[in-house]
Order: C-alpha cells, then sequence, then structure tokens
C-alpha cells in the first residue's frame, strides 16, 4: 500500500507499511506459547492446582484461536493491499495451530469417550486407591455402568490365568515396571489365600495424576486379576483409564501365554496333562458367565 510519496534529490521513495494485523498476529502467537507451556509444566510439576490449571489452559486455548483467527485475517488483507507483514502473519499462524493442535486432539476424544474418572474390573472397593495430601477431597468419580463400559472397553474385564497366584503377583509386578509406572505400594500374596496388591501411579502429558491398582487372587493352581485406574482430580480422563486397563491386560495375556509355553517346552506334558492342553489359559468373566 502507498503510505506517502517524498522526493528528494531528484528521486520518489515510496512508503510501505507494516500491517498491523500481521504485527498482532505474531504477538498474540508468542503470547499464547508460553501460556500453553508454563501451563502445563507447572501443572506437572505440581506447582499449580487442577482448577487453575485449567484457567490458564483455557485462556491459552483463547489466545492461539485468536493468534489464528487475526492472522488469516492479516494475510488476507495483505494480499488485497500489499503491505509489509507476511512472515509476521505466518509466523504468527504457525504458532497458533501449534497450540491448538492439542486442543483439537483432545476434543476429538471427548467426542469418542464418555465423560469418567474411574473404571474398574471389580467392586472398587476391593481395590482402594492411595490418597495424599489434596487428593484426598478429591471430586466425586465420574463413573460408567457395566453395560457402558463393555460397550467402550469390551476387554475390561478381571482374567483368570491358570499359573499360580505367586507367579501370576511376579508377572504384573514386571509389568507395572515396563510401563514405567511409579510403584507406590506393593504387598506380595500372603498365606491362605490373601491377595496381593500393587498401588502404582502414572501422569498424563497435562499433569494429571492417574492411580492404578492391581490385585491377584487365587491359589496354587490359578489367579485372578482384577484391576482398576482412576484420575485423582481431572474432570474427565479423555479415555485414558479404560484404555490403559485395556492395554495392560492385552500386555498380561501375552506374557501369561509366554510363561505357559515356557514352562510347557521344559518337560513333556504327561498323558494325563493331554487332554488338558486344549483349554485356553485365560480366561475372563464373560468366558466363565458362559460356562
Amino acid at each position: 500500500m502507498v503510505a506517502g510519496l517524498s522526493s528528494g534529490g531528484g528521486r520518489v521513495r515510496i512508503l510501505i507499511r507494516t500491517s498491523r494485523w500481521a504485527i498482532w498476529a505474531r504477538r498474540l502467537g508468542g503470547i499464547a506459547v508460553p501460556l500453553v507451556v508454563l501451563s502445563v509444566l507447572l501443572h506437572r510439576f505440581g506447582l499449580v492446582s487442577g482448577d487453575r490449571f485449567l484457567v490458564i489452559i483455557g485462556l491459552g486455548g483463547v489466545v492461539a484461536l485468536l493468534a489464528v483467527t487475526v492472522s488469516l485475517m492479516a494475510l488476507a488483507r495483505l494480499w488485497q493491499t500489499g503491505d509489509r507483514g507476511w512472515n509476521r502473519a505466518l509466523f504468527g499462524l504457525i504458532l497458533g495451530l501449534v497450540c491448538l493442535a492439542p486442543y483439537l486432539w483432545y476434543g476429538q476424544l471427548a467426542l469418542h469417550y464418555p465423560p469418567v474418572t474411574d473404571i474398574a474390573t471389580t467392586q472398587r472397593d476391593a481395590l482402594p486407591l492411595i490418597f495424599e495430601a489434596g487428593t484426598a477431597d478429591m471430586p466425586a468419580p465420574r463413573l460408567l455402568t457395566a453395560e457402558q463400559i463393555a460397550s467402550t472397553f469390551p476387554n475390561v474385564v478381571s482374567r483368570t490365568y491358570r499359573l499360580s497366584q505367586t507367579q501370576i503377583f511376579e508377572i504384573v509386578s514386571q509389568l507395572v515396571e515396563d510401563n514405567g509406572w511409579t510403584m507406590r505400594r506393593s504387598t506380595p500374596p500372603g498365606g491362605s489365600g490373601q491377595p496381593g496388591r500393587i498401588n502404582a501411579q502414572t501422569m498424563t502429558w497435562p499433569g494429571w495424576r492417574e492411580e492404578i491398582v492391581l490385585a491377584v487372587t487365587g491359589n496354587d493352581d490359578s489367579a485372578t486379576v482384577d484391576m482398576r485406574s482412576a484420575s485423582l482430580n481431572a474432570p474427565h480422563d479423555f479415555g485414558s483409564n479404560g484404555l490403559r486397563i485395556e492395554s495392560f491386560l492385552r500386555a498380561l495375556d501375552e506374557a501369561v501365554t509366554t510363561a505357559l509355553r515356557d514352562a510347557a517346552g521344559t518337560a513333556p506334558p504327561a498323558a494325563d496333562d493331554v487332554e488338558d492342553e486344549a483349554i485356553p489359559p485365560v480366561t475372563t468373566e464373560g468366558d466363565a458367565a458362559a460356562t
């Protein structure tokens, strides 16, 4: 855009101004990035509460959306006027889109998974959580009905295996370690069929802490594994608890199958065991009900 003409020494200079829309697009994008990044870091390190985190991260989303909107308007005006500021407008657009990406991701998860914060394969009283300061007064959990769990997370069911309680507890403990979860309490199985129990904790990338509880009951012939995963303060888990249980139990199925194959390979089966080989090593609650 021609802002004015000036003559000096017989020459005429055309002055082109920098678009204010482009300047503000860049500024808003530069504000959105620290709002989003710092809010997540502060929440992960426990420096802000969950309520304050939601306010800050919400503000970051609004600023990021403004950055994208202003950037698009700046680009449209630059195309028409010929002003300077293409780099600023594009940079603001990129920063805004990068900041908006997590909101879009969690938005589609919220549409796909029902609002829930606590999922278990059995009664929750049998799988108690460990509370820290600030989590004992957490809001009431958002639960799903048995039908909703079966529809959304069909593999969230108890597992029964043809290995001893002690063997299954060792496999479960190893899988917890392999997942990188923080072990908070581990109680091996005791005598007289006392259950083994593990409490562990993990953290989602926005900083929400979620606790996992595993209980192993049984005897020397078989063992049953139940699991609970709960968000301590989050208003919505976006499917993380149910997916975590399904993923862990699938890994447990594979680990137990491998252990049974290894055990079968150490010695030839006796004649009386030939019929037993046709019995599957893993049984779910649904299988037990069908029989």
